[in-house]
Parts: structure tokens; C-alpha cells; sequence
């Protein structure tokens, strides 16, 4: 059982599995040493792809742990894995982030995009995030990236950044920032049974080299919630089929949605982060896909 049975993908620069992991969720974990057991598991089965952001915090800011600090999914990133291995990728996100006077916010100026960027840097004690992802909140008719898009690309010229995503967007949104400087990836809520419209934007995606990371791709409708339990008759059979879960179904459809589709499921349970890693090999038939579908 290792993530290199999913394939790899040229994310940019850098080469990485398809299997990778998601850090939303390992904050919830109440016992901080099984947090950084299970994060140390993945990088041993061979997940060099870990999605994170500054905001991943506690669940709603209620969880206490230590002498009542928060638990941060980028410092129990850096408690567990730093020094980090080669070839390891770190993807985080800007654009949310949370002040001790506003609370929740989300960045609408090149000062707070940096204080951002510079918070990641600090929480996972790196000179420069491999990747980061504009994460935005979609409004019609007002909702233009470049400016922001801009200002990362800056700070990337700067050094502070490797390279550039964005998340929660539109195929017109990708091309606002194609304009701007490279896209190495794409982060959309994506699953087998929540799909949007999102089927063109992952082929637009492929066609220009470009990774599309689904999330929520266990969760479904249940979202941040967790894994949802609401599966369809289909998903259920082909568990049986194959005598795995549904969420392990959901993740190898996800895989075989798409050549350039990243899985990044996330999980704070040692025996779901196996269950995830082994989804990536299992194989599902042309006819298997079709009934997904």
C-alpha cells in the first residue's frame, strides 16, 4: 500500500502523487500525538502532496488543547514533519484568514494577502510555500481575481512563493490569471455525487497542464461536516463488489475521473488515512465507471 499506486502528475515544477492529503481535518483529533502519527504515517506511504492552509484551526474555534491554545493544522504540519523530506510539496491557501479582532475575514488587500503569506511561512518554518492557492469567495458580477492574483504574483517574484493556484473559481477566473502568471492547479469542491458544473472546468484544466484538486470528495454534501453517509445505491454496490467502503469507491472515482485530478481526502484517523492511501489503487471497470456516473 503506498500513494505512487495512483500515478503521479507533473504539478508545475515538481512531480507528485495523485494520492496526496488533505490537513482541514487533523485539527479535530483531541489527542495531538495521533494527529502527528497520522501525519507522519502518510509521508510513509508515500504521500508527498499535503494541502493545508492558516485557518485550518480547531473545529470552530472551540478546541482547546494544551495550556488553551488552539491547535493549527500548519504547526502540527511542521511538529511532525520538519525537517521536511525532499520532495515533499506543501500546498496552503490566502485569501480566508482569521484576526484576533475581526474574527473570520477574507483578504481584500495586498498588505493582508502578505501578512497571509508571511503567517504560513512562520507556522510551517519555510522560506518559501511551495505552492499557494487564491481561495475566493465567488460573487457574480463583481468577483475579478486579478487584482489579488496580481499581488501573489508579486510576492512570488519576491521569493515568498514557489508557485500559484486558485480555489473556488470559475474557467473565467482561471483565465484571468493564466494572464497573469503560471496556474499550476485548480481547488474546487468536487465529488461523484456534488458535481456542479465542474466537469468543463477539469477538462480545461487538462487540456493546459493544469492539476484540478477536489475537495470534499468523501464529504459530498455533508462538506465540512466530514465523510458524508449518504451514498447512492451504486457506490454502495461496487463496496461490496470489491469488499472496500463507499469513501473508498467515491476517492477511486475521483481518480479515474480525470488524468489530472489530485486527491487530497483528509482525516485525523490512522486506519482512514490506510483506507485512503489503498483507495488509489483500486481499480474500477469501464462498466463499474459508467454506473457511477
Amino acid at each position: 500500500m503506498n500513494a505512487a499506486a495512483a500515478g503521479t502528475w507533473q504539478l508545475g515544477d515538481v512531480i507528485v502523487n495523485r494520492m496526496g492529503f488533505g490537513a482541514m481535518r487533523i485539527t479535530a483529533n483531541p489527542d495531538r500525538s495521533v494527529a502527528i502519527e497520522v501525519l507522519r504515517r502518510a509521508v510513509e506511504l508515500g504521500v508527498n502532496h499535503i494541502d493545508t492552509a492558516a485557518f485550518y484551526t480547531s473545529p470552530g474555534g472551540t478546541l482547546r488543547v494544551g495550556e488553551g491554545e488552539k491547535r493549527w493544522a500548519n504547526e502540527l504540519i511542521r511538529e511532525a514533519l520538519a525537517p521536511y523530506p525532499d520532495g515533499l510539496v506543501i500546498t496552503t491557501k490566502v485569501g480566508p484568514g482569521e484576526d484576533p479582532e475581526r474574527g473570520f475575514y477574507h483578504a481584500t488587500t495586498a498588505a493582508e494577502l502578505r501578512e497571509q503569506v508571511e503567517t504560513n511561512l512562520r507556522q510551517l518554518g519555510v522560506d518559501c510555500l511551495d505552492v499557494v492557492n487564491l481561495r475566493i469567495m465567488k460573487k457574480p458580477g463583481e468577483d475579478s481575481i486579478t487584482e489579488r492574483f496580481g499581488w501573489l504574483a508579486e510576492l512570488r517574484d519576491e521569493g515568498l512563493i514557489g508557485q500559484l493556484g486558485v480555489s473556488n473559481v470559475r474557467i473565467d477566473h482561471v483565465e484571468e490569471a493564466l494572464a497573469i502568471a503560471p496556474v499550476v492547479c485548480v481547488q474546487n469542491s468536487y465529488s461523484v455525487d456534488q458535481r456542479s458544473d465542474e466537469d468543463s472546468l477539469i477538462a480545461f484544466c487538462a487540456e493546459r497542464g493544469i492539476a484540478y484538486v477536489p475537495f470534499f470528495a468523501i464529504a459530498g454534501s455533508s462538506r465540512e461536516s466530514g465523510a458524508t453517509t449518504d451514498h447512492s445505491e451504486a457506490i454502495e454496490k461496487l463496496a461490496t463488489v470489491h469488499n472496500v467502503t463507499p469513501q473508498q469507491v467515491r476517492l477511486a472515482w475521483t481518480l479515474h475521473h480525470s488524468p489530472n485530478i489530485l486527491a487530497i481526502p483528509g482525516t485525523g484517523n490512522p486506519s482512514h488515512l490506510d483506507q485512503n492511501v489503498a483507495a488509489g489503487s483500486l481499480q474500477l471497470s469501464a462498466e463499474e465507471l459508467v454506473t457511477l456516473e
